[in-house]
């Protein structure tokens, strides 16, 4: 139940501070002194929608922060699968800031506003005058009844239905795919065949480039190996090598006399061996340079055609180009896999409409039910409420399309009158009817609802007199089940309360201001009579005040 409802800054209304009782709340007061603005900062309070226009003082942020008793309620699994800690005393604050940021948070923990709108669903029911007028609504006709029937039926259809609207958006966007990728697989197979056929290995173009480059001056490399074998060798006694021979001869000589001779003459060897080898390398590779113009035209083709493709696909070397190759292939093969995968899914999308179509069954047969329980136990509160010769039934019927609410359609039909035709309650039902029927059918789900607290924001509208009564009556047996607030101008009403607040304006500072306080009881007595009353309540109101209050 709502045990507290803390306001800073809203609207017309400063701060005010409201303090809730059990069981039959009313809130009374002039038009316009901010009776529904309470309800549209709890509204807000619960997951509505803010900016910055509710906000008096533009520089100041608002504050709505509210109290609840939830012991009892089952919502540990609820608050344990949000991350939150669970509390029977829970406290909700919303905040909203002069910069239009918006903040909200559940026993002091930030939450989103999704976990506000849920939660809220499963503590209190505002039901507003908007309401009311709607009841042609087709979603809330059909709340009307899954708050009757099964509650698993929905959340199973609403899964079903959510797998398939998944599969279904999937296979379109596959099939669409399919297309486009068939329009483009030529082009891409013509891009792989064009590698394909290029063969590439890694390495390669530096290799070719090495080899281009070599051919290119192969005549000037020959002829400076050659100049540099002859530099060493040249056959005669003057060349490098024959010199180093002559040397190593004449120390052979005198090394077993001289001990630097020697290691003079390993040192000699040594660059003899070197020496020759060089020149033998020299040799062999001045055989193999060989201009070869039809061979160095081959591997200019070569390198041709690899900055061709490197050029053409924008990248830089021939690594690049088999990843790209390697990645046409693989498009090319899931574009061939597209109808095999196309043809599974259509599988999947009929599998999972059967599920669907199933799931909507139970839930059509679930919502049939609470429609004859909602028919059966409306009219004795209809009859209650002055309207002994209603009829009213509430049917279901298949819709034309599945949808998130399923596959149904609700009919509430409605005759006020002895032999009247059953007809829709938008076309024969008037204001003060409407706002009885709304009544009886909350009355009905109220008893049936786990909800601990219900506000009416003038669930009275077009009714007077002994139907006042009786809906004072029927408020308070609600209260006697559960927390009951309800925003009023019929004195019958008021009268009834266990708890009566009244919310009045005030000019402060030049400025409106709403207050509201709990009236005691010689203030109940005359704030009825005021209602009773056209002006200053006469004692006759006052004396009709204290036996309409005594009544309850």
């Amino acid at each position: 139940m709502l045990v507290n409802l803390h306001i800073e800054n809203y609207a017309l209304i400063r701060e005010t501070d409201i303090e809730f009782d059990t069981g039959f709340v009313v809130i009374t007061g002039e038009t316009g002194a901010g009776k529904s603005i309470m309800l549209g900062a709890l509204g807000m309070l619960l997951g509505q929608r803010a900016s910055t226009a509710i906000l008096a003082d533009k520089e100041r942020k608002c504050v709505v922060e509210a109290q609840f008793n939830v012991a009892g309620l089952g919502l540990e699994t609820f608050f344990h699968e949000a991350d939150i800690d669970y509390d029977d005393h829970l406290i909700l604050r919303r905040e909203v800031l002069p910069s239009a940021k918006s903040r909200a948070f559940a026993n002091d923990t930030p939450v989103q506003l999704s976990f506000l709108q849920q939660l809220g669903a499963k503590i209190i029911d505002i039901h507003s005058q908007h309401q009311t007028l709607t009841l042609s609504n087709r979603e809330l006709r059909i709340g009307l009844l899954d708050a009757l029937a099964e509650k698993d039926r929905l959340t199973e259809y609403r899964t079903a239905y959510n797998e398939y609207i998944d599969l279904k958006h999937n296979l379109e966007a596959l099939t669409e795919s399919e297309a486009e990728s068939h329009k483009e697989q030529d082009y891409l197979q013509f891009q792989l065949n064009e590698l394909a056929e290029a063969n590439l290995h890694e390495g390669e173009q530096e290799q070719l480039e090495q080899e281009s480059l070599l051919l290119s001056h192969a005549e000037a490399v020959k002829e400076g190996l050659a100049t540099a074998t002859l530099s060493l060798d040249d056959d005669s006694d003057t060349s490098v090598l024959a010199r180093l021979r002559s040397a190593k001869s004449s120390l052979g000589h005198i090394a077993a006399y001289h001990t630097d001779a020697e290691a003079l003459l390993r040192r000699v060897e040594s660059s003899l061996i070197e020496l020759d080898d060089i020149c033998n390398e020299l040799h062999h590779s001045a055989e193999g340079v060989n201009f070869n113009p039809e061979h160095q035209q081959q591997v200019d083709e070569r390198l041709a055609l690899i900055y061709r493709l490197e050029k053409k696909h924008g990248v830089q070397d021939i690594a690049a180009l088999i990843s790209l190759q390697h990645s046409l292939d693989e498009k090319l093969q899931a574009i061939e896999s597209l109808d095999s995968r196309i043809h599974e899914l259509m599988e999947a999308v009929d599998i999972a409409f059967s599920a669907m179509q199933s799931a909507a069954e139970k839930l059509t047969a679930s919502r049939v039910k609470a429609a004859q329980v909602l028919s059966s136990q409306v009219l004795p509160t209809l009859k209650r409420l002055g309207m002994a010769e209603a009829r009213f039934e509430a049917i279901v019927d298949k819709a034309e399309h599945f949808s998130p609410l399923g596959h149904d359609t609700v009919q509430l039909l409605f005759n006020a009158n002895r032999g009247g035709e059953l007809r829709d309650v938008s076309q024969v039902a008037s204001g003060g009817e409407l706002s009885r029927l709304m009544l009886a059918i909350k009355s009905t789900l109220t008893s049936c609802q786990l909800l601990p607290t219900i506000i009416f924001d003038e669930i009275d509208t077009g009714v007077s007199g002994d139907i006042a009564g009786a809906v004072a009556k029927t408020l308070h047996s609600m209260a006697s089940r559960m927390q009951v607030v309800a925003i009023t101008h019929l004195p019958q009403i008021a009268a009834q309360a266990s708890q009566h607040l009244k919310v009045y304006k005030q000019v402060e500072n030049d400025r409106t201001v709403s207050h509201i306080r709990r009236l005691d009881t010689d203030e109940r007595i005359h704030e009825v009579a005021s209602m009773l009353s056209s002006g200053a309540p006469t004692q006759a109101a006052l004396q009709t005040a204290r036996e309409l209050m005594e009544l309850c």
